[in-house]
């Protein structure tokens, strides 16, 4: 392909990713499918584009996806909601991950691999996708605690995922399992690798408002970010959770108290602004939109086997999670929320990476596992899209879904978060654009922390001004 019809096909693509959301809004049929189409088309069907030209910048667009996915998830999280939602996070992510690896492995063993061999394939396909999930559930009309609770569990499985598959395959070079090592290995990932990310923050927070003064350095903070991934990377931790810990970290600096903290970072920290904010999810709209190209692009369907294992794994992890989504949802959630949890089981980019390793290792049924997980990626994305979009139009599934998670019934219109721009709220008066705003994550954090400056002034005992004082 030459450098002219390549500027000209990602322009084209940008109209195109555009395009596709207004459908997804008008329509409901996903952005993120059509996307994943498009790949597939101009790759493994007319073989218009090869994915093995990418090289080594492959990997690295996939790695810069995935800092900023995270980065910009964990700026909309809220501290508070993430200390009543870590019980549920914990609880979730460890449920939904081992019998996910269980389920997969039987599978396995089904179609003839041995019992390493399968635990392999089921810890590269015990997780979920941060590229995926993050991006849907921000649209979504759930709570923010049951939201919180599918962006942690979404880094923490791309860790176990990382984890398991590399000490299954030492196991299998070895012929021994190492339960201690596999143990260490999760701790130093989660727990140095968020102090990372925390003490990254604190630092950027206080450097930030000098940066500003810069010319053209609003792309700082993510070149940061990338700073932070690779140096966790390098000392043997996890990017991924540091990345996440970095942006959750920024948007809540300002509730930290404890005055060591404070003077280390010489004075209180500076948060994200809005344009920054705003700034940053537009990086994630384009990254998105050539991640599910790149994702499309990289999918083989060349054995039939591998196709029809697919297929099975994606529908038993469906039905696993569906026991999950009822048993281990938050306790705020509602019906609807329970639902996206049970259909929240997209593999992506911890998977598509992972499911090499084997065959790059010279195993037996190295070849099966990707092709098997290629297939599991693709299936699993084009389920859990048609799903929403199932849920959406047929309120008579949405119904079904609540009461087998044992909830009431939900007359809600619609499950979106943009419909409430285009329809108004049936409860609240007001411009919907202006309620749309006010439910944003961004707004989210600012009433959270008003609210909680307001409740700080009670205890002191100071009155609230005007009319209030006189009511």
């Amino acid at each position: 392909m030459s450098v002219d019809i390549a500027l000209v096909s990602f322009g084209l693509l940008v109209f195109a990713a555009h395009l596709f959301s207004s459908i997804y809004h008008r329509k409901k049929i996903p952005d993120v499918l059509l996307l994943i189409l498009i790949g597939l088309v101009v790759g493994p069907v007319f073989h218009l584009v090869d994915v093995g030209s990418w090289g080594g910048g492959g990997p690295v667009f996939v790695a810069i996806t995935l800092v900023v996915i995270l980065f910009e998830g964990g700026t909309s999280l809220s501290l508070k909601v993430m200390k009543s939602a870590w019980k549920s996070t914990m609880s979730l992510t460890l449920f939904c991950f081992f019998l996910s690896m269980i389920i997969t492995a039987a599978v396995g063993m089904l179609f003839q691999m041995d019992a390493l061999s399968a635990l392999t394939l089921g810890a590269i396909l015990g997780g979920t996708s941060s590229a995926v999930v993050i991006p849907l559930v921000r649209i979504l009309d759930m709570g923010e605690e049951s939201r919180t609770v599918l962006v942690l569990e979404s880094a923490a499985t791309d860790v176990l995922c990382i984890v398991f598959t590399l000490s299954f395959m030492n196991a299998i070079e070895l012929g021994s399992l190492q339960v201690g090592s596999i143990v260490g290995n999760i701790l130093s990932s989660f727990v140095l690798a968020g102090l990372l990310g925390f003490a990254g923050a604190l630092v950027w927070s206080r450097l930030l408002t000098q940066i500003r003064k810069l010319q053209n350095s609003i792309f700082t903070t993510p070149a940061f970010v990338f700073v932070i991934y690779g140096v966790a990377n390098l000392l043997g931790y996890s990017g991924a959770i540091a990345s996440l810990v970095f942006g959750i970290t920024m948007a809540n600096i300002d509730t930290i108290k404890n005055k060591i903290l404070i003077k280390a970072m010489g004075g209180p920290g500076h948060q994200l602004n809005k344009t920054e904010l705003v700034f940053f999810g537009e990086i994630v709209f384009l990254l998105k939109t050539f991640f599910f190209v790149y994702i499309g692009l990289s999918l083989e369907f060349n054995e039939w086997r591998a196709i029809l294992a697919g297929l099975l794994i994606t529908f038993l992890l469906f039905l696993g999670r569906i026991v999950a989504a009822r048993f281990f949802s938050p306790k705020t959630a509602v019906s609807f929320d329970k639902t996206v949890i049970s259909m929240m089981i997209p593999k992506g980019l911890a998977a598509a990476v992972l499911a090499g390793l084997p065959a790059a290792a010279g195993y037996v049924h190295g070849a099966f596992i990707k092709n098997v997980t290629y297939s599991v990626v693709f299936f699993s994305i084009l389920f859990v899209s048609l799903m929403i979009l199932l849920v959406d139009k047929s309120r008579f599934v949405r119904h079904a879904f609540e009461r087998l998670l044992g909830g009431n019934a939900d007359s809600a219109d619609s499950i979106f978060m943009h419909d409430v721009a285009r329809y108004g709220d049936k409860d609240e008066e007001g411009d919907a654009d202006e309620l749309l705003y006010e439910r944003s994550p961004y707004m989210f954090l600012q009433k959270h922390r008003e609210a909680k400056s307001a409740t700080s002034g009670k205890e002191s005992g100071k009155e609230p001004a005007g009319d209030d004082a006189r009511q």
